[in-house]
């Protein structure tokens, strides 16, 4: 869809969708052994500077298409792959629908994660979607049902899981050497202040389709703090805090490392204590989350999640520490550290950035290295360990935080019926209502 084709005027059913894309199955496999055709949906700061770059450098992999609804960003992103050969939409469904596309990469908002996610597996073609999974808990199960229904290789941006040091961080966590681990703390921390605060509601720029942007999200009218980096991860339009954006990421390694899916309760609290401004998610947040026995912790374990755009103080600003009763481990994207647990009574008398450490390992890779994983997978036909199930389980944890926050309380969630139990206020935000006409269909 080019920038003049507005999303009134180009309205489609999801059955009409599933009938058109399920024609084009068979002419989009991609050849195990050849070149793969790459499409990108959303050429923003990510599309541009992460994953073109990365993609680029992948043998057998080109980009014969790209989509946004910012005309500027979509001649930026075929201007960076040498526009030679490489077709331009507004409409990521005019994308699909291009028999030169055999993948495609979602870097959009996380408004418009879930719903090109699933058109693309009803056209056949695998997905590497960025995280998070998607504004709301209840869209999950529909991402999960779609990759199923079509058989397609969905990979996720949950990239810590291709890397070695993660990997070998989960290893010794799973094998008992931290002891009884009860409590696993992260963190995310940034100083934005003084903050970006009230600009008024203005035109959206030219080159800007902002109805088809805001998409299934409630409307509201264009404001520069809701586009722009610092912007859109805190406005329910495209975003959901870094409880969500950042959390994410994080959730998901406690999870896998912890041989868990799900929490058992949540309660979160939270303020503009930094700085005023006209976001909607709160710029200083802490949650509280119980998980119960497990593999890893036997008797359950504590998960407490810190956020702040007040200032970063720690030099590793975005991380998680594992504490157990023989050792306690920090981790991050520069690596681990392994610090013993001490006799009681004594106490610690060495200086360093890795006080009383046993054991510091550093980052031995990229995150390149993850999207390798997804042209691999989709060669092999064997789906990558980073996927859309996972990702729902990272992505509840956040928005299970945001939901304690917003209603005032603590709340349960009953994962085996995908709901908040026994408080029908805070279950009826786990899913949010799509804006008409976009639907949310397998």
């Amino acid at each position: 869809m080019h920038a003049d084709v507005s999303r009134r005027t180009f309205v489609f059913t999801s059955a009409a969708a599933s009938a058109s894309f399920a024609q084009q199955r068979s002419a989009t496999q991609p050849n195990r052994n050849g070149e793969i055709r790459l499409g990108l949906i959303g050429c923003g700061a990510r599309g541009r500077t992460v994953i073109i770059p990365a993609y680029t450098g992948v043998p057998g992999v080109r980009f014969t298409a790209v989509c946004d609804v910012n005309r500027a960003y979509r001649e930026d992103a075929a201007r960076l792959l040498g526009n030679k050969g490489v077709a331009l939409y507004g409409d990521y469904r005019k994308l699909l629908d291009d028999s030169n596309v055999d993948a495609v990469i979602i870097a959009t908002n996380a408004q418009w994660h879930v719903l090109p996610m699933i058109h693309a597996c009803q056209a056949g073609k695998d997905v590497f979607l960025e995280k998070p999974l998607g504004q709301s808990i209840g869209e999950g199960p529909y991402a999960i049902a779609a990759a199923r229904k079509y058989g397609r290789i969905v990979e996720v941006g949950t990239q810590q899981r291709s890397q070695q040091h993660y990997q070998q961080a989960v290893e010794i966590i799973q094998s008992g050497k931290l002891g009884e681990i009860s409590e696993v703390r992260v963190w995310d921390y940034e100083n934005l202040y003084p903050g970006p605060g009230f600009p008024a509601d203005t035109a959206p720029p030219e080159e800007l389709d902002w109805d088809f942007y805001v998409g299934p999200s409630p409307f509201r009218n264009y404001n520069p703090n809701m586009y722009y980096k610092y912007g859109y991860d805190w406005f329910r339009i495209a975003g959901a805090g870094h409880q969500v954006a950042w959390g994410v990421h994080h959730f998901d390694i406690v999870l896998w490392a912890m041989q868990q899916q799900w929490p058992s309760t949540i309660y979160a609290t939270g303020g503009n204590f930094a700085f005023a401004s006209n976001h909607d998610y709160p710029n200083t947040f802490s949650g509280t989350v119980t998980f119960g026995p497990g593999p890893v912790a036997k008797h359950g374990f504590l998960l407490q999640y810190t956020m702040r755009a007040g200032g970063k103080r720690e030099a590793r600003a975005h991380g998680k520490c594992f504490i157990g009763t023989e050792a306690s481990m920090i981790l991050d994207r520069a690596g681990f550290s392994i610090v013993r647990e001490l006799p009681p009574g004594q106490r610690l008398t060495a200086t360093g950035p890795y006080v009383n450490a046993e054991q510091v390992t550093l980052p031995a890779d990229d995150h390149r290295k993850h999207f390798q994983v997804f042209i691999e997978a989709i060669r092999s036909r064997k789906p990558s360990p980073a996927n859309v199930e996972t990702l729902h389980q990272a992505t509840t944890v956040g928005h299970l935080m945001n939901i304690s926050w917003e209603v005032g309380r603590a709340i349960t969630w009953d994962a085996a019926k995908q709901q908040i139990a026994n408080d029908s206020e805070a279950n009826g935000k786990v899913m949010r209502p799509y804006r008409a006409p976009w639907k949310l269909e397998p």
